[in-house]
């Protein structure tokens, strides 16, 4: 089955048929009602205006007088797999982010995206960070703890304390975050996200007996949909199953809408499963040869360049869903390896500084409207109390008076 797939790539690659296939695969893919998320009270909770859950497929809050979330589950039960693919928490909708992944009996989130990307917002941080206070999230009733976070060049993983307010249970979350994967570009080598994903299914997280893992980046579809196609079919493969790719992301696509957003992922895709068949053979307890795989040492290069990334900004015209070039291996990527690493790393820490401090400043907005509401109830209490005490005084001046008065006359 694998030699099969090497060919069918190579002829694939050969022809440059690439884009041509998945222009076949956009018009196949079905399309299924999405009016839920149109609806008027809705649009602030996408982050992007077409891309909108399947009604059918939609994951659905509970107990809440708007059970709308931009969530889907998609189902392979060939792979025994189960998983919510979601956007990136917008500021408004993490607190049904974390509602949906309590109800729902999540205890994995895979995230795919950075927070802040070519200077713009992928997705609000969500989870506190190192050092910091524990998040509360009064709305829904919860709290989110840090309890660990190991850093590593191609990912870190959190470990997180999920908390109901009203109840006092508690759940363990593991978080792993994926951070060099450039948004409508692909990894340099498959072998870093197959090692993250062995990571991934090592934990124990992607299992059928927890709830469903959360997969998210920024819309939810392009890098959320290779990680999980990528998984699906190598579960099948080592399975046994004869299995086509195109099918296989046709049935994925009923689920939810434009999963794999390019034909370089889509590329990607083909590569990353060919590579995880040959080395694993559906064994996936071999963490040092993927450790050795994927170069951990060596942090990937990609071009950061505006012009190879997609325009897009949340509830607007703009789209995560525009088709196009994909953004391009750099040639610095021929750097030696400390050099490309400290660059990588740099730009990391600005990246997290500005996402921190984005989230900052609507904080500190709300905390001085706070304080100018604060101020404005003080000054209408103290016009109140200084009319009253006046009031006050000429009620007492002219009981005295007619007292007075009255008293004179008596005599």
């Amino acid at each position: 089955m694998t030699r099969t797939m090497e060919r069918e790539f190579e002829k694939l690659d050969m022809q440059n048929y690439w884009q041509q296939l998945y222009s076949e695969i956009q018009k196949e893919s079905p399309d299924y009602p999405h009016r839920v998320a149109k609806f008027p009270e809705n649009r602030n909770r996408n982050r992007y205006r077409n891309v909108s859950p399947y009604d059918h497929s939609r994951v659905k809050l509970q107990d809440t007088e708007n059970d709308y979330i931009n969530a889907s589950f998609v189902v392979m039960e060939e792979a025994h797999r189960r998983y919510i693919l979601t956007q990136g928490p917008l500021p408004n909708t993490r607190s049904h982010f974390w509602l949906m992944v309590w109800q729902q009996g999540t205890e994995a989130i895979v995230m795919l995206s950075r927070l802040v990307e070519q200077g713009k917002e992928k997705c609000v941080r969500y989870w506190p960070a190192k050092g910091g206070p524990q998040m509360l999230f009064r709305e829904t009733g919860l709290s989110v703890e840090l309890l660990t976070e190991e850093v590593k060049p191609h990912y870190t993983e959190h470990r997180l304390r999920l908390r109901s307010l009203g109840s006092g249970q508690s759940r363990a979350i593991a978080h792993f975050h994926y951070t060099t994967w450039p948004d409508f570009g692909v990894p340099e080598s498959p072998a870093s996200l197959l090692h993250f994903l062995s990571q991934v299914r090592v934990s124990g997280s992607l299992k059928g007996e927890h709830g469903p893992p959360v997969v998210h980046c920024s819309a939810g579809v392009g890098r959320s949909g290779t990680f999980s196609f990528i998984d699906i079919c190598l579960i099948l493969m080592a399975q046994g199953h004869d299995i086509t790719i195109k099918q296989v992301l046709l049935k994925m696509r009923k689920y939810r809408r434009g999963l794999i957003q390019t034909p370089e992922q889509l590329r990607f895709s083909y590569r990353a499963i060919i590579e995880g068949a040959q080395f694993t053979k559906g064994d996936w307890n071999t963490e040092k040869r993927w450790r050795e795989l994927s170069k951990e040492n060596v942090s990937p290069a990609f071009d950061r360049s505006p012009t190879t990334i997609k325009t897009e900004t949340y509830n607007s015209n703009k789209t995560g869903l525009e088709e196009g070039k994909g953004t391009r291996l750099s040639s610095e990527s021929q750097a030696p390896g400390k050099e490309r690493r400290e660059r990588v790393l740099r730009e990391r820490v600005l990246e997290d500084r500005q996402a921190n401090t984005a989230q900052r400043v609507p904080r500190m907005e709300q905390r001085l409207n706070e304080t100018q509401q604060m101020r404005k109830t003080q000054l209408y209490w103290q016009h109140v109390f200084t009319k009253i005490g006046v009031g006050s005084v000429l009620v007492v001046g002219i009981l005295v008076g007619w007292t007075l008065f009255f008293q004179q006359n008596a005599l």
